[in-house]
Formats: structure tokens, sequence, C-alpha cells
């Protein structure tokens, strides 16, 4: 440790509770690599001097649920092995070796003060000690530490799921040291992977004080405006930049009891808020909680899941009766023609400019909620900036209140509120009478927002290892592009490429600028960086430009179409300068062909990559077969045999394995050893690029085309063959699988017949023409059709 007195270094790590939050908070520590120090009460009806086993039975039980619960809280099932169980009985005298203590046990005061007053006996001089509390104030749990250890006291909140949620809040307390909170800050967005907010004391901190506000309200006018659960959920989900699971489908996540026990913290803390009316119960919500309608956990709650001899259902609970009821359709005409609108900021600009039922209802929620977090953005942050992004990384807001006024038009928002008799804050209003009419400029020393005091504007609170793509006097520079794809120029000699189609599809305008973005790297650029910073990195190629055309018999074209693709793949593989790829999300089909031509990859460490192309009745034909087949037999080493190469590459191509991690996507081969996994997919483009310097300034040279790549020939389609055999006599494929099973077989065979000579060597160049082949020989099949329309239609894939 660094022996300066105002530098901390986190290596180890308690967590206090075992609980589902604690377990998962303990189990993503452990995914980041730390060691854990997992403690809980001691079994009953233990005694000290018994066995550990024993004595550590729920941290143990606790550590069994784990790789079980839902969502996976764990990259890889190895994880566990860095936590060590205990109990705060027999264990605590061990925090003294940890560097960080987090306390997540009940929410309540004298629970907590009673455990923070036995871990004050033993813990170092350099220890950091922290509250997981999503409301009780950090000053009260402050003082139940001794005076010297509050200095290293704070409240840190991590969002349920603590693996998948982005939004992390600090809260100092009074005395808490600015190095600690400097420390847990740049631990928690470097290696932890969080979206860090700094909130104020305050009750709920940022985040849950404006998204509780938001979903009761939205209950208050929902009965003002004679809506039901279904029709304020398909207003409030997608349409306006919010998750799927909107507002009632979120409560029934959350569970209505603790929303409003969430709420309780506003009304005993904060008696004075300007909407305290909205935080009492609502009889309506009072009534379900005594029905013990609270959501899933009971079983329903806004809606219950169904299955029976009808097959599997949702119902939604009608409120005057409170009997379920089949789920109805939501219609809005005035809300026709703006679904389709795939622009958020145009879509919400058109939806705000609509006037019907549905129309009405979103501005009204929105116009309370834009107001609300106007007149409480001072008591709860030190600038707007910190509570957009709280609202995005904890509630999943495309936008946050900020951010949407800006985008509809602050002046324009600002008189619709006063038509509707409505007061604007004092800080706003001055802003305003200023001429300041935007929340956020940029200007040339970089992005600046209003400052909540009413007085001009400050800097965006910096967020260091995040490279932004937006049109700015500061940052990348955008040099090209067309409809699916831009060109920037990152600075220091890099260029990036970006995809922006819906899912980020890989059509022709994509394949076109990616092989223009590696023509001109050459000539002008160090390396090329392939990113982008949509919701997933790329669902693979465009199916439906794929169906028209086999549908209408164009096989010339489909197999245009592939050539282009293997050619982007190819140039992106033996560019000149270096390649990096910085996949993230979805990475699925031709997004994982992208990845596996890189010559290095800085993966997001939820990074859900594979070649599915089976699932629609295809094969990969981008060279996704041949470089995965290429890594198999790279990892066995010299002298490897390929036949033990193909099998591993047909298990995870023929059966559309996919990752559910960085870590998973290592073991099916997407990932080489020297890739990096990067925790949090803010930084992943900055440290791409820092990756293509790293190997342009190592004397990089592009590899040469492989021409002896050993292949198994007819050992290896008779091995695979059996297989598909036994599969199919038992009914674990379908005979349209088994012939999707015997195009791979061929090629990995390198191209064997049965009834001709076997290959012993082959070059990468025919091993992409046997993908062609077999991916233009499938499209010709009805039941690939078939797959590739259900796909499309449902989202999901079609056994046929």
């Amino acid at each position: 440790m660094n022996s300066e007195k105002n530098t901390y270094v986190i290596r180890r790590a308690a967590v206090l509770g075992s609980g589902v939050m604690g377990r998962a908070i303990a189990g993503h520590l452990a995914n980041a690599g730390l060691e854990v120090l997992l403690l809980d009460l001691p079994a009953r009806d233990t005694q000290p001097g018994d066995p550990p086993k024993k004595r550590n039975a729920i941290v143990l039980d606790a550590l069994k649920a784990l790789p079980k619960d839902r969502p996976a809280p764990l990259y890889h099932p190895d994880v566990t092995a860095r936590i060590r169980p205990g109990n705060f009985d027999d264990d605590l005298p061990a925090l003294a070796e940890v560097d960080w203590v987090i306390e997540a046990v009940l929410e309540r005061v004298d629970v907590k003060e009673s455990l923070l007053g036995r871990v004050a006996e033993h813990v170092g001089p350099r220890t950091i000690i922290s509250s997981n509390t999503s409301g009780i104030p950090i000053a009260t749990l402050a003082g139940f530490l001794p005076e010297d250890q509050r200095a290293r006291f704070l409240g840190t909140h991590f969002f349920n799921p603590p693996r998948y949620m982005h939004l992390l809040e600090l809260i100092p307390g009074p005395q808490t040291e600015a190095a600690v909170l400097e420390t847990i800050t740049r631990f928690g967005e470097d290696i932890l992977g969080k979206g860090v907010v700094v909130a104020k004391d305050r009750p709920n901190f940022v985040a849950n004080r404006i998204g509780t506000y938001a979903v009761l309200r939205a209950v208050e006018l929902m009965q003002e405006h004679g809506l039901n659960p279904t029709e304020v959920d398909f207003l409030t989900g997608p349409l306006m930049g919010r998750p799927k699971s909107a507002v009632f489908r979120t409560v029934d996540l959350v569970g209505l009891d603790t929303l409003l026990h969430v709420a309780e913290n506003v009304i005993d803390g904060a008696p004075d808020d300007p909407a305290i009316e909205t935080f009492r119960p609502d009889p309506l919500l009072s009534k379900m909680v005594e029905k013990r309608l609270v959501g899933e956990k009971a079983g329903g709650g806004f809606y219950r899941r169904v299955k029976d001899e009808q097959g599997k259902r949702i119902e939604v609970l009608d409120l005057e009766t409170f009997e379920y009821v089949a789920k109805p359709k939501a219609r809005f005409p005035e809300i026709d023609a703006i679904r389709p609108i795939e622009n958020l900021h145009e879509r919400l600009r058109a939806l705000f400019a609509a006037k019907g039922r549905g129309a009405d209802y979103v501005w009204a929620l929105t116009r309370d909620t834009l107001l609300y977090s106007a007149a409480v953005a001072a008591e709860i942050a030190d600038d707007i900036a910190s509570i957009d992004r709280a609202m995005r990384w904890g509630f999943g807001w495309d936008l946050g209140p900020f951010e949407l006024w800006d985008v509809l038009g602050v002046e324009r928002v600002a008189a619709r509120m006063r038509a509707d008799g409505l007061e604007l804050p004092e800080w706003v209003r001055r802003h305003l009478e200023a001429g300041r009419t935007q929340f956020y400029q940029d200007s040339e020393t970089g992005r600046r927002v209003l400052d909540l005091g009413g007085e001009g504007t400050r800097p965006v609170p910096p967020r260091p290892g995040v490279l932004e793509l937006r049109e700015a006097p500061t940052g990348p520079r955008r040099i090209g592009g067309n409809q699916g794809a831009t060109l920037w120029d990152l600075g220091d000699g890099v260029m990036g490429l970006e995809f922006h189609t819906k899912m980020n599809s890989l059509g022709g305008d994509v394949v076109q600028m990616a092989i223009h973005a590696c023509e001109r790297t050459e000539q002008e650029f160090e390396g090329l960086v392939v990113g982008n910073q949509g919701q997933h990195f790329s669902a693979g190629a465009n199916l439906a430009l794929l169906l028209m055309a086999a549908i209408e018999g164009e096989f010339d074209e489909i197999d245009l179409m592939i050539r282009q693709f293997q050619r982007m793949t190819t140039g992106l593989r033996r560019c000149a300068k270096p390649v990096v790829v910085a996949p993230f999300g979805l990475t699925l089909g031709g997004g994982a062909e992208v990845t596996l031509h890189g010559d290095a990859v800085i993966a997001s460490a939820e990074l859900y990559c594979g070649l599915v192309e089976a699932g629609v009745g295809l094969i990969p034909a981008g060279g996704g077969t041949k470089e995965l087949y290429l890594r198999m037999l790279d990892a066995e080493g010299p002298g490897a045999d390929p036949r033990k190469a193909a099998r591993r590459t047909f298990e995870v191509i023929g059966m559309a394995k996919v990752s559910t991690s960085a870590a998973e996507a290592r073991d099916l081969g997407f990932l080489d050893e020297g890739d990096a996994i990067v925790f949090n997919p803010d930084h992943l483009l900055a440290a791409a690029k820092e990756r293509v310097l790293t190997l342009a300034h190592t004397g990089y040279t592009p590899p040469l085309p492989r021409t002896e790549i050993p292949v198994g020939g007819d050992e290896t389609l008779a091995l695979i063959e059996v297989g598909l055999h036994n599969f199919h006599a038992g009914h674990y494929i379908s005979d349209h699988d088994r012939l999707i099973g015997q195009h791979l077989a061929h090629i990995l065979s390198g191209g064997a017949h049965k009834s001709g000579p076997s290959p012993r060597k082959v070059s990468e160049q025919q091993l992409l023409d046997l993908e062609r082949e077999a991916f233009l020989s499938l499209c010709g099949e009805r039941k690939t059709l078939e797959r590739i329309q259900h796909m499309l239609q449902k989202g999901k894939p079609l056994r046929n």
C-alpha cells in the first residue's frame, strides 16, 4: 500500500449480509477479481467452536444459491472460489485484513447500528467502511462509528441487480474524507464498471427520489385520466425512451410494498417536499398491499403470469374488482403515426405535439416529472448532469429529465407549463430570463450545464476514460459515413467505425463503409477501432434483405452479398494497420464474425456473443466458421488433432451457443487470452483506442493468409455424421437441423466427400468458399426461409 496518508488501495473486501443483495454485491466484487469475505449471522443452535461448515451454514447456503440466482450475478461459475464464508461472531477480526467493508444487512437503523458498532472494533486504520442503504441518512449511520473512523465512512447505494444495473450512488457523510470518496468513485467506475453519481445525503438520494415520484405520479394521473395499467405501460415504455417494463411491470418487479416503503423515506425525512402528497399512500395502492397484490414475489401485482391448459399468458388486475382479467389492447389513434418514428428525439417531439387521451397523459406525466426534478435538484445533487446520469443508469431512461427538456425545447416546455397554470422553479426562471435556453451547452473547453444557483454555467462532471461519439467542438470529429455507419477521427491518429442501424444489423451500407474504413485507415491513420455506443454491438446480418432476395430467387445477388461480407471481414483481418474491435451486449452472427477478425478485442464484461446462424437455418459465411476453427486449432497447440478442433467448433456453431459474459465468450473461443475485458462499457472505446496505439507503436505487421491449415477430411466428416445421426435418432434435432449440421461438417472437414479423396491441408480462401457455397445452398431451402421469417416476426428461433 502507498505510504501517503490520503491514498487508498482496494484489493480485498468484506460484505456483511448474505441476503439476495449482499451476496450479489459479493459476487460482483468477485467478478472484478477481488478476494471477498462474506459474513452473516452464525447458524442457529450452534456454538463457538463448532465446525466452520456448521457455523457458516447461512453464508454457505447463500453461496450455493448464488450461481442459481436469476438474473445470473456471476460472470463465470469459477468466481465463487474468490468468496470466503464466515459469520459475525467468529470472523469479524478478519476485517482487519480487508481494504473495504460493505454493510448490506436489513434496512433498519437499529440493526445497522448494532453491527457497525461491532465492525468498528476490528477494522484496520486504513479500512474504508460503507453502508449499502437506499434511504437511511448517512449522517445517522456515521454517528454509530468512532470519531476517527467517520472520515472513512460513506454510503454506497448499489442498484439491484448489482451486476447489471449501471448506477452506483455514493453518499458522503459530514466527515467523509475527499480521498475516500475519490477512491470509491474511481474503483466503482474503473473496476466495478459502474456509472458513479455523488448524491447529497437526502431521503432516497437521487434516482429513487425522482423515480419513485414519477411512478407514484403515474398512478395518480392514470386515475385522473381514466386509463388502465396496460394503457399506461403502452405509453410509458419504449415509446418515450423508457424500458419495456414501463411503470407497472417495474412496480411488480420491485414489489409494491418496497415502493411504498421507499416513499415513506420522503414522508419521514422531507416533510417539506413540494410533492409530499404524491408520496403519501394512494388508497388504490394501500388496498393492493392489504390484499398482498404486491408483485411477482407474491404471485401477482398489477399483472400475473398464468399457465394452464390454455397455455401461458399474462393477465392484468381490474382496479375496480381486484380480479385478474385478460390483458386488453391499448389503442390510441394519435399514437399510431408516431410509434414507427425510429429517431427518439423526433418521436418525442411528435408525441408531445399530438393531442388525444394518450398524448395528454404522456404530457401531464412528463410535465410533472420535469418540474419535480427541477424543484428538488439542488437538494439532492450538485449539478443537473448527475441527476440525468442517475435516471439513465438507475432507471434505464434513454434521456434524463433535463436532457429530455432540452430535446423538447426548454422555452416551449416552459410556456406550456405556464399555460397549464404551473410555476417554474426560481433557478430555471432566472436562467430563462437571462436568455439561457438550453440546460446543456457545448463550448470550446467542453460540455457545460446550467448552474443550480441560477447564475451561469458549470462544467459537466468529467468521467475519465470515457470517449463519446457525438458532434461537439471538443472530442471526436465526424469524417465520413452513410445511413448505416459513420467514420470518426478519434484523435491521436486513430479512426473509429461506428454502426448505427436498427440493432446495428450489418447490411450493404455498413459493409461498404467498413471496407472504405480499412482502405482509408491504411492511407491516413495509425489504426482503426470498430465500435459504437448503441444498445448492442450488432445483432448480425440484415435478415429482412436476405429473406427478400431468397424469396425472389436472386441467388446471384445473395452470392455477391456474401462475397462482399467476406471481403469486409478479410479486410479487417488483413488491414496494414491494427484493427481493434470493441464488442458489447448482443454480438451475434455477423457481429461475432466482425469480432473474430480483429487484431485484438476490447470486450465489455457484458458480452452476449455467438454464431447463431443455425437458428435461422444457415451457417456463418462471413469467415466466422473458418476463424473459429482456426482458433480452436491454435488452442490445441503444435500437432493439434484437427478432428478435435472441428468437434469443438461444431458444438459452438451447431448448437448456436451464446456467451452470457465475456468470460464465457473466452471459454467458447470468441476471445483470445490476450484480449482484454473491460467492466465499464463506457470505457470501451477509449480502451480500444489505446490498444490500437500500443499495437501501432510496437512494430505491428498484419498476419499473412494461412494456406496450410490442417483438416481432418473424411475422418472429421464421419465423426460429426455419427453425432448427427444419434441426435436425430433421439429426436433431439429435426431433419433440417441435421441438414445444417451436414453442411457445417462439410466445411470443417475441409470439403471432404465420402466418394473422393480427403484433403489434409486447405487455405483460408478454400474455407471461405465452402462457407459461401453452404450458405447459398441453405438459402434455397424452404425451411430456412421459414426460420428467417419466424425470427423476423417473433424474435425467436423456429425449430422446424
